[in-house]
């Protein structure tokens, strides 16, 4: 489970941050794992949490806001990318992240094949349903409660199978 913490940026750092396209609740969620020094086994756990939070979110939303349920969906894929990401060791993934501070598209596009390639072409298949969310459903508002519908058992899959796959 998830707890809502609110805090206060200033008007202009948030609109530089948007600017720049970086979501600022990862962003803080990436700085305040990196500072705890976590093992990879709870950072992988956090991850998980954090997707299966962002799954019963874009949920509530599907029906009534399928631009918001577009973008939660599709980050609980990314959550699920970044555990499996660390519980498969992807190292040079992990080191380009680490050494920058944050994850971009290109890390989360290289990890995604690579975790296909361990767990099944299903996984890139997914990834792609969770992409259109992000660009088409998010960002370009171009897909309705229908098409939201449609890409939601491909997440919810990726969410439930990560969830296996990492359990001790």
């Amino acid at each position: 489970m998830c707890v809502v913490i609110s805090i206060k940026v200033p008007e202009t750092v948030a609109k530089r941050l948007r600017s720049l396209g970086v979501d600022i609740e990862s962003r803080v969620i990436d700085i305040l794992l990196k500072q705890l020094g976590l093992n990879p086994d709870e950072e992988t756990r956090i991850h998980i949490e954090l997707a299966k939070d962002f799954l019963e979110k874009g949920k509530e939303f599907v029906h009534r806001d399928p631009t918001q349920a577009s973008e939660k969906l599709y980050k609980a894929v990314e959550e699920c990318i970044k555990a499996l990401t660390i519980h498969f060791k992807l190292g040079d993934i992990l080191k380009k992240v680490r050494d920058r501070g944050r994850w971009t598209v290109t890390d989360l596009e290289k990890a995604s094949q690579m975790i296909s390639d361990k767990i099944g072409a299903w996984f890139y298949d997914a990834w792609d349903h969770a992409w259109i969310l992000h660009v088409w459903g998010f960002h370009e508002v171009k897909l309705d409660v229908e098409a939201v519908k449609r890409r939601l058992p491909y997440i919810e899959r990726v969410v439930k199978e990560t969830e296996q796959i990492t359990s001790p």
